[in-house]
């Protein structure tokens, strides 16, 4: 991994300490007078440690189902994945309205796990000619999910709450309301444990199963670790697209796709690319803030379209 990388999240981290509608020098961080103190354990670190934990999730859960699917351009929210999650929270909130946030995200990652794997039943029972077809697919698999969530929050009259909640945003991450997206770690562990054996994956069922893996044990392992993370993601911060999608493509261009060498460079890239939407969100409109989930939404959608044309070529 070179220097640069890792240099660019350190001044990024440094920034979105200093960055907000209270601003902080680098002289009440480091007197750490009271104001400053509580503005930054109470918001300001709770929120890059959320940001960077989010990007390493996505991105590891985007290489993740790329090597599953065999397509470069598979992510949560390109297999629906993501509006799955989020259909799980809705159901779960007329049903369990006293329940906790941990009850909620089992209720989302059931729904995501459910949804990942028939969407890869589709892919595997259709023959594509085109790799660019299995996204647009999926796209179209999510846009069911989608109408199915807003045509139930509709129903139960939480339409209008679910349109704010959901959208990803990072504003309303204070000290004791973001702990749960810690869970992000035990992935991203497991995830480097088995990335040789997610790696073979992406040689197909053939040649995985010629080289002793379990192809369908892994490949539902793999799964279970993307619904972790998007459950845990969408009900802390809410849904946030396409950085698990072009990270492992940017990733690969450099390090090549054997994920015991790439991971760490595709979760520190993840986590560098959401601080950095993040920090654009918060100074477009300063004082005011916009929502993760629109920054990374334009700065993902046109990485996508190079994406594509590139791989068109």
């Amino acid at each position: 991994m070179r220097v640069y990388l890792p240099l660019l999240f350190v001044l990024l981290c440094a920034a979105s300490l200093l960055v907000g509608a209270r601003q902080l020098s680098g002289y009440q961080l480091i007197s750490l007078s009271d104001d400053a103190w509580l503005t930054l354990t109470a918001s300001r670190l709770p929120r890059l440690i959320t940001v960077s934990l989010t990007g390493v999730g996505l991105a590891i859960c985007g290489v993740i189902l790329q090597h599953i699917v065999r397509n470069k351009f598979v992510e949560p929210a390109t297999s629906g994945g993501l509006d799955a999650a989020k259909l799980g929270i809705l159901v779960s909130l007329p049903l369990m309205p006293t329940a906790s946030a941990g009850s909620r995200m089992l209720a989302a990652l059931l729904f995501c796990f459910a949804a990942n794997v028939v969407f890869i039943a589709i892919v595997r029972r259709i023959k594509f000619t085109n790799t660019v077809l299995i996204p647009v697919i999926g796209l179209m698999y999510g846009g069911v999910l989608s109408a199915l969530a807003e045509f139930y929050a509709y129903r139960h009259n939480i339409l209008q709450s679910m349109q704010g909640w959901l959208l990803g945003d990072f504003s309303k991450i204070v000290q004791g309301h973001y702990e749960i997206i810690y869970l992000i770690l035990p992935v991203v562990v497991l995830a480097y444990v088995y990335a040789h054996r997610f790696t073979v994956l992406g040689m197909g069922e053939e040649m995985a199963t010629s080289l002793g893996v379990n192809y369908f044990v892994t490949a539902a392992l793999g799964l279970m670790l993307v619904a972790i993370t998007v459950s845990v993601t969408v009900i802390t911060v809410g849904a946030i697209p396409f950085v698990g999608l072009v990270i492992p493509n940017l990733v690969a261009l450099y390090y090549g796709d054997n994920l015991a060498r790439t991971l760490p460079a595709v979760a520190l890239s993840g986590a560098t690319l959401l601080l950095a939407c993040d920090i654009a969100g918060r100074l477009l409109i300063y004082p005011f803030e916009v929502p993760i989930g629109l920054t990374s939404a334009c700065v993902g959608g046109v990485l996508f379209l190079i994406l594509i044309v590139r791989r068109a070529r």
